[in-house]
């Protein structure tokens, strides 16, 4: 090592030194030092001390609410034992759904209440196009209402506990213990619309109280919308029932109405206008039976709030059932006759002779050419062909004898201007008149009142057809309910806020038929005024009615414009008139019902011509 280098380390090791001696902090210095320690380590001990107290306090808190808590637990399992009894357990269980299907339906059991909570019918859309459902929620309720250790208890308050298999499912409420309980088996079989519902009574004679021989079975609805039409919907649901002597009857369908039905019933049906809910009793429900229906408000979303009140026999003994099935369908009429117990009669096809058309001529005509898959603009086409054919002779006898009249209207005209101040006179001389000629004036009527039947039938057919349901053609996208061609933004009394084209043809085709018929009649001008007002009329009223309906009614009035045409070619008015005056030259028979109006006329003293 060089100088200069020892030198420079000796320097640097003389100013370490120095710095050290310089920097050795004073007395003064330590103490204030050694407070600041103490201070931080006494605010160390004072954090701890904080937060253990702290701890205490939350552990103290938690062992007070845990008190509090199972206290009111307690008390709440009391509250639940004095209110529901041996059920009590069964009042506070968490909801669970059970699901039973097959390829038509699909059912949603709830084990709250063991209700059928909701039923989806898979081939069938409403008018949204989504499944129909046809409730679902709380829009439906099914309960049991009886007398239990001298509490009121009803089902739909409690769990059921579920029990699934295939294709059955037993909801069980229990009473207390596993050997006694309430039964709800439901259970579904393959392409069928029934769902089998028994109710069974295990071990609860003791429970359930001793004076008691009936428990209530409550069915509570709230009919969903499906269709597009609120207000035909409304006036198309209600409540349809059976007694047990196979007399099927409902309450009003556009009023709010209830009624007590006091002899034994076999079912009851919630019925919609195209689909209906059935309650059928294997054997029958006990009287009295209660029903009621409600209307839905203006901006409801449902039809109607319906109600039903079954009496069940209960007779105290260890074990026993009742046996019902649901029926949760369409209103169709095939499918419904084959179910049996007369369901068909939900769907209103006319009283009389009405229904008697539809049931052996319309249905059976109509479900054979629905087997050939055509369009059911092509069907009710060919349906209108053959009603025309069965009623041809009818019409041509009509047809025939309003020529005869037409022919006789120069000598009828005379008659009426000579006696138009004696009445009397006046019917009597038309009579001759008609009696010489072979003519009678009713024979063109009695015809067509022999075919108001089916006009009548096909009035009640169409609207109640489900196969028309959500059928297209031409402009018409729902053959079951109104066409539009233009919707309104406002509404037009006694027409409506749309307008149906079907319904526009169907009225000018009525106006041209009365025009060609009223040229062979001999109807007064008031009569003919009203015979041009009717269709004006039914405009307004046709308007909101089912396409299909107007449809029908436009072909079957163009086909008798065309008949009348057909057989004006066929008929020679010359040679009527001339068999007419040959008959007046034979000598007339006398009907007996003739005989007996001379024989009347007679004993009033009146003079009847030769």
């Amino acid at each position: 090592m060089d100088r200069n280098s020892l030198l420079g380390l000796v320097l640097i090791g003389a100013i370490l030194i120095g710095y050290s001696y310089l920097t050795v902090p004073t007395a003064e210095q330590l103490a204030a030092q050694q407070k600041t320690t103490d201070s931080l380590a006494l605010v160390e001990k004072n954090k701890k001390a904080v937060v253990a107290t702290e701890k205490a306090v939350i552990k103290a808190a938690d062992t007070n609410l845990v008190v509090a808590d199972t206290l009111a637990d307690s008390l709440a399992t009391q509250e639940l034992t004095n209110k529901y009894g041996v059920f009590a357990s069964a009042a506070a269980v968490d909801t669970s759904v059970y699901t039973l299907e097959n390829k038509l339906i699909k059912v949603k059991i709830s084990s709250k209440g063991g209700r059928v909570k909701s039923v989806e019918l898979k081939n069938y859309k409403n008018f949204e196009g989504k499944p129909v459902t046809l409730f679902d929620g709380d829009s439906s309720e099914l309960a049991l209402n009886f007398f239990a250790n001298n509490r009121s208890v009803s089902t739909r308050d409690l769990y059921f506990a579920g029990i699934k298999s295939s294709n059955t499912i037993a909801m069980r409420l229990y009473a207390g213990s596993q050997d006694k309980y309430i039964e709800f088996l439901y259970s579904l079989k393959e392409d069928d619309y029934k769902l089998g519902y028994k109710v069974n009574f295990v071990g609860l004679n003791d429970v359930i109280a001793r004076n008691t021989n009936y428990v209530e079975l409550s069915w509570k609805q709230l009919l969903k919308n499906q269709e597009k039409d609120m207000s035909m919907e409304r006036a198309n649901s209600t409540i349809y029932f059976m007694f047990t002597d196979n007399e099927v009857d409902y309450i009003s369908e556009t009023e709010n109405e209830a009624k007590d039905l006091t002899t034994k019933v076999k079912w009851v049906a919630m019925k919609q206008h195209f689909f209906t809910q059935v309650l059928i009793a294997d054997t029958e429900f006990e009287k009295p039976t209660r029903i009621e229906t409600k209307n839905g408000e203006e901006g409801d979303s449902y039809v109607k709030s319906t109600k039903s009140s079954f009496t069940l026999p209960y007779t105290h003994n260890a074990q026993e059932s009742f046996g019902m099935h649901f029926y949760f369908g369409p209103n169709h009429y095939q499918i419904l006759k084959s179910q049996g117990h007369n369901l068909e009669k939900q769907i209103p096809l006319g009283w009389g002779i009405f229904g008697w058309v539809n049931r052996f001529i319309v249905i059976p005509i109509f479900n054979f050419l629905n087997g050939f898959n055509w369009s059911y603009g092509i069907i009710i086409l060919i349906l209108t062909i053959a009603i025309k054919l069965l009623l041809l002779p009818l019409t041509f006898k009509a047809y025939l004898s309003q020529a005869k009249m037409k022919v006789l209207k120069p000598e009828v005209d005379e008659i009426q201007g000579k006696f138009k101040e004696e009445p009397m006179k006046l019917q009597q001389e038309m009579m001759a008149l008609y009696r010489k000629a072979g003519v009678s004036p009713l024979g063109g009527c009695l015809p067509m009142l022999l075919q108001m039947p089916i006009l009548i039938a096909m009035f009640r057919f169409f609207p109640q057809s489900i196969e028309l349901r959500q059928q297209s053609f031409l402009w018409a996208t729902d053959l079951s309910t109104y066409d539009s061609i233009l919707d309104l933004s406002f509404t037009i009394p006694f027409y409506g806020d749309h307008v149906s084209l079907f319904t526009l043809l169907m009225t000018v085709s009525t106006l041209l038929i009365t025009k060609v018929n009223s040229s062979s009649q001999m109807a007064n001008p008031q009569m003919k005024w009203m015979m041009y007002l009717m269709p004006i009329i039914f405009l307004g009223v046709f308007n909101s009615y089912s396409a299909g309906l107007s449809y029908y009614y436009f072909l079957a009035n163009m086909i008798s414009i065309g008949q009348q045409y057909l057989f004006k070619s066929f008929v020679n008015e010359d040679e009527i008139h001339r068999k007419i005056q040959e008959n007046k030259k034979k000598p007339t028979k006398k009907s007996k019902f003739q005989q007996r109006l001379e024989k009347m006329a007679k004993d009033k003293g009146m003079q009847l011509p030769k």
